[in-house]
Order: C-alpha cells, then structure tokens, then sequence
C-alpha cells in the first residue's frame, strides 16, 4: 500500500508540473482527488485492508492526499498570479493621454426653426394640427377651389399615386380636414412634410416642409391678418421687423398677398442678403376664400377667416444665412455642428 501511495504522489506531482493552464490544473485535481480520483479509490478500498493496519493505512493516505492538495494550490497561486501580471500589461491605461469625448446629438436646423415657430403662435393661442402627408385629390386640390382644369394644379404638379390619391403639395388640406369638423372657431397652424416635382437646387427640393395657418371665426378681417403677420415678423425676426403685403392671387383666398420683411441684416437699407431691395420674401396669405368655407360646411355669411403659408426651410435659411437649401439634408457634420 505504501508504495502504491508513493506512485500516486509521484505521478500527480509529476501532472501538477506539466500542467500549463488553471484548467489543466483543474482536471489532475479530479484526476487524483475527486469522487472517481486514484486516490479516493485507495480510501473506498480500506475495507480490504486488516483492521490492525488500517490506522497507519490511513495517516499515509492523508499525508498524501494533504502535500498533493499543498502543491496543487501553491501552483493554482503561481499561475493565478501570472495571468495577472500578463493581463496588467496588456492592459496598461496611459492615464496622460486625451479622454474620448462624449458626443451628444442636437436638434436640426429645422427643428430648431419649427419650434421657434409653434412657440410664437401657440403664445397667440393657436393650436399645432397635423394630418396625413398621402392625402386624396380632394383635400388637396378641390376643397381649396383647385378644380381638375385650375391652371393653380400644373403649378403644383406632384406625386400621384392613383388619380384619386396624392403625395400632398401643401399642408391646407389639414386645415380643410380640421374645417369639416365644423368646431369653430378655429386658430391653428399644420406644419408638416410636402411634396413637389421639382429639381433639386440651392432653393428647391421634391420634397420638404410648410406651416400654414388658419383661423376662423365672426368678424375675422385682413387687418387681423395684418396685424398677426406683423407680430409674427417681430417674434421670429426682431422687434424692429417691418411688414409689406403684396397684391398676389391664390385660389383659395381672396384677397390675397405676399408677404416681405424687412431686411434684418440691413434694417431695409439694401444689402447682398436682400438683394439691394431692403425687403426679404418670407409667405403667402389672404382671406379665406367665400367657396372654400362653403365646400367645409362653414356659413361665409356669419364666418370669415384668413390663412396663410410658409417655406420651413425658408425660414430656416433666412434665419441662420444659410445660402443652400441642400445643406439642410445632406448630413454634413460640418454643417450640423454649428446648431
């Protein structure tokens, strides 16, 4: 017995120092000290041995079992330690070198413009509506007095998707939407995504953003349109903000104009940003077409109205001096990072 004791030390010493890895060293402990182990089989293997010898049997089977135990943790140490000391190096942190820098996101310059403009006229009481970017030919086109043969519909050609159905052009056909609901009165603004067949340069795009506004109730006149446009101009431009209306047409409003401000780099003197006119271009608007209001089921007797549309792009790039619409959209760091 005692020799067969001898061989197994010398054997699990002799894995212990070939033993390469802590999984290596793993399988000799359950090689020589686990539940089927050669050195557990010598213990099960007691009851054979005489009662007499079975003492000093036993104490050489603990002394061996206790120096393989000893040297296997001495060693599981020595290799624990220099996995470590190979995972510092590895590792190693240059505490002098730049930290990486947490890039946060910001909003778009659109976004910014948009917000700019709801803040203004939900200040003035308007509500902010929207509604669907496919829209039917009705909403779009005749609920605005744009009839099939309306010369106002090749000027807005668009996207169709059946002869019935349509990228919108403009969002008015929300305020039609809003209209039929017939809870008056109305004082809102729908700004969204629109749709035109147009090539892309520094000013157009097929497709981009409008806010049009709309209010309805009794004795609405032009001089409330005057007069909200003007507060606007103030809000978004600056208190010094002059206003000029221009006769236009729109099928949808009558009276109509066009609406320019004064040059906010120049103060109307006449710079390049204005092109020497002191004056900038900035929307559409009129009263409500009388038909209009009828087509929605609203009485033009007892309610009258005034609305109007602009470019959120537009805005955008007068606002900033942005000098191509493209920028907006082309994802330019460059670009985005000054906002």
């Amino acid at each position: 017995m005692r020799e067969k004791l001898e061989q197994i030390r010398a054997k699990a010493i002799a894995e212990i120092e070939k033993s390469e890895g802590l999984s290596r060293l793993n399988d000799v402990r359950v090689a020589f000290l686990g539940k089927k182990g050669e050195l557990t089989a010598v213990l099960k293997s007691m009851k054979d041995v005489k009662p007499e010898e079975r003492p000093l049997v036993g104490q050489m089977v603990n002394e061996t079992r206790a120096h393989i135990e000893g040297l296997l943790e001495e060693t599981k140490a020595r290799m624990e330690a220099a996995e470590r000391e190979l995972k510092l190096k590895k590792e190693v942190i240059d505490v002098t070198l730049p930290a990486k820098k947490n890039r946060v996101g910001h909003r778009h310059p659109n976004t910014i413009a948009l917000e700019e403009v709801e803040r203004i006229f939900i200040g003035m009481g308007y509500e902010v509506v929207e509604g669907p970017e496919v829209e039917y030919d009705y909403y779009n086109f005749e609920a605005l007095n744009i009839p099939a043969n309306h010369p106002a519909k090749d000027e807005q050609d668009t996207f169709y998707i059946n002869d019935k159905i349509v990228l919108r052009t403009q969002t008015s056909p929300v305020q039609v939407r809003v209209m039929e609901q017939g809870k008056l009165p109305i004082r809102m603004i729908a700004p969204g995504r629109v749709f035109r067949s147009d090539e892309v340069d520094a000013t157009h795009s097929p497709s981009f953003h409008q806010i049009e506004g709309l209010v309805i109730d009794k004795n609405i006149t032009f001089a409330d349109l005057k007069g909200t446009l003007a507060e606007f101009a103030r809000e978004l431009f600056g208190e010094d903000t002059k206003v000029k209306f221009r006769p236009h047409h729109f099928p949808f409003t009558e009276p109509s104009a066009e609406v320019d401000v004064s040059c906010f780099k120049c103060g109307g003197s006449g710079c390049r940003f204005c092109k020497g006119s002191g004056w900038i271009e900035i929307l559409g608007c009129g009263m409500v077409h009388p038909r209009v209001l009828k087509m929605s089921g609203i009485d033009p007797e007892e309610y009258t109205g005034f609305a109007f549309g602009a470019g959120l792009e537009r805005i955008a790039l007068l606002k900033y001096e942005i000098d191509d619409m493209r920028l907006l959209y082309e994802n330019d760091d460059r670009f985005l990072q000054q906002f």
